[in-house]
């Protein structure tokens, strides 16, 4: 059973015969076995209340950018890094279309050196006019000054700081690598387009280092520092505390990128946000090396709970879904079932106490307003959990009136089959219709057709459950 989402209408959600009978409801969320989708206007979504233990408790953390921040989206860059993925030319315009329309402010693409075909495909992305800056990756010199030529809008530079990466990577010293990194900028600078310097694997250099070539790249005018958390060792309290460090030392802008190899990278942005980080590197369904960076869409979910104007300002977050299907078709994944926001159980309420809440209020048992992504609520009422709220909202659907005592009665019935075994809601619907008949007629026929085994144990669970006074007032 789905419920309308809140003031705008429930996106293509729909069953069979109008609504009023048994169907699999087709939504965005997905199809939905046992469910109904019914329109109705009796739950609206009230405005997410503020979470009085975070940053609008009352007291306005100066450096938190929770409120104001951009999203440098990097699918066409580091997503094409996960391991399934291969993007034609085709399949990065579209996407990159698609993220420009979305609202990102930034569309990373891999460096125009990394192939012939690298080199074209960011040139053709670069012509498409979008609103969206276009910015390839570049590790320091040549690829830094062959980048520029591609009509970019920037260059987003790049090199390993930490100890494992100098030694085993690039081999450089931290002095090779400012000298470098300055005149790169300068460079890049000259050419009146934007650049930002990042260390690489930030977590695992020396803090010392560190700072050391953020102040001398910020002194040149570099337009953001970088930190990368590329081995995902981070935790959300260390990201803070680097941030918010690392904002005392430098004037430019603060850009981070998040693996999520422990899990963190949602929560570690958020925490970067706070700290005074001002951009976030995300991918569709965070893609990437590995098991990829913080997610375009969870990254929503998390932002919308915090500032929800600021956010429904600047994204058009019922786009969310159909990105999400473009990527998910292109590198061959299915999209999880908790995934955030999209997830074929993201708005799914099942048990009696949370549907009666939800029903009443969503915001009982939602920090989120599925509305606001396009997405459709569903209250799952064919199960052992079910409570009489519930069945007596379905009824309604169905133009089954009855009492309080007759609805409680009726849902006792349908739990006693639920404990017996797996049902659809083609089995509830026949429970409550065949209930309803029987009452207006006055008759005791069977309220559906089992077996002679079925019909004895289903006999013997309704005992139990009467004698064991079964709660059914949710």
């Amino acid at each position: 059973m789905a419920t309308d989402t809140g003031s705008r209408p429930c996106c293509s959600s729909h069953t069979s015969e109008d609504n009023n009978t048994n169907g699999v409801t087709i939504a965005p969320n997905g199809n939905h076995e046992g469910f109904t989708a019914v329109q109705t206007r009796q739950n609206p979504h009230p405005h997410v209340s503020r979470n009085p233990y975070g940053h609008n408790a009352g007291v306005t953390d100066f450096l938190s950018n929770v409120s104001r921040f951009k999203i440098i989206e990097s699918t066409l860059r580091e997503g094409e890094q996960f391991a399934n993925a291969f993007f034609d030319t085709e399949k990065k315009i579209e996407i990159a279309k698609a993220l420009d329309d979305f609202g990102v402010d930034y569309i990373e693409l891999t460096s125009p050196c990394a192939s012939e075909q690298s080199r074209k495909d960011c040139e053709a992305i670069c012509k498409l006019g979008l609103k969206a800056k276009v910015l390839p990756l570049s590790f320091l010199r040549q690829y830094g000054f062959t980048s520029v030529e591609t009509g970019v809008d920037g260059v987003d530079v790049v090199i390993g700081t930490s100890s494992y990466l100098r030694e085993h990577s690039h081999g450089k010293d931290m002095t090779y690598i400012k000298n470098t990194a300055i005149e790169v900028i300068n460079f890049v600078k000259s050419k009146g387009i934007e650049v930002r310097f990042s260390s690489e694997d930030s977590f695992r250099s020396d803090l010392v280092d560190l700072l050391s070539i953020y102040s001398a790249v910020d002194q040149v005018g570099v337009n953001r520092v970088g930190i990368a958390d590329t081995v995902g060792c981070a935790s959300p309290r260390q990201v803070y505390e680097l941030v918010r460090v690392l904002r005392g030392v430098v004037k430019c802008d603060i850009e981070i990128h998040l693996h999520n190899d422990t899990g963190c990278a949602i929560a570690n942005a958020y925490c970067a946000l706070e700290g005074g980080a001002t951009h976030i590197d995300t991918s569709v369904l965070g893609i990437g090396e590995r098991n990829g960076i913080t997610p375009l869409g969870g990254l929503m979910a998390r932002m919308i709970a915090a500032d929800r104007d600021y956010v429904l300002s600047k994204y058009k977050l019922e786009k969310i879904k159909d990105i999400e299907d473009l990527v998910a078709e292109a590198v061959q994944v299915n999209i999880p079932f908790n995934n955030p926001i999209t997830g074929f159980c993201a708005f799914t309420h099942k048990a009696g106490i949370h549907a009666k809440a939800i029903l009443n209020n969503p915001s009982t048992y939602e920090i989120i307003n599925p509305a606001d992504f396009g997405m459709t609520r569903y209250v799952h009422f064919a199960s052992r959990l079910t409570g009489w709220n519930a069945i007596k909202s379905r009824a309604q659907q169905l133009n089954l009136d009855m009492t309080d005592a007759q609805y409680k009665e009726c849902t006792a019935k349908i739990k006693a089959l639920a404990d017996i075994r797996p049902i659809a809601v083609d089995d509830a619907d026949s429970i409550i219709r065949a209930y309803h008949r029987n009452i207006k007629l006055g008759e005791n026929k069977p309220l559906l057709e089992l077996t002679e085994e079925q019909t004895a144990e289903f006999a013997a669970k309704e005992k139990e459950l009467a004698e064991n006074g079964v709660e059914v007032s949710a």
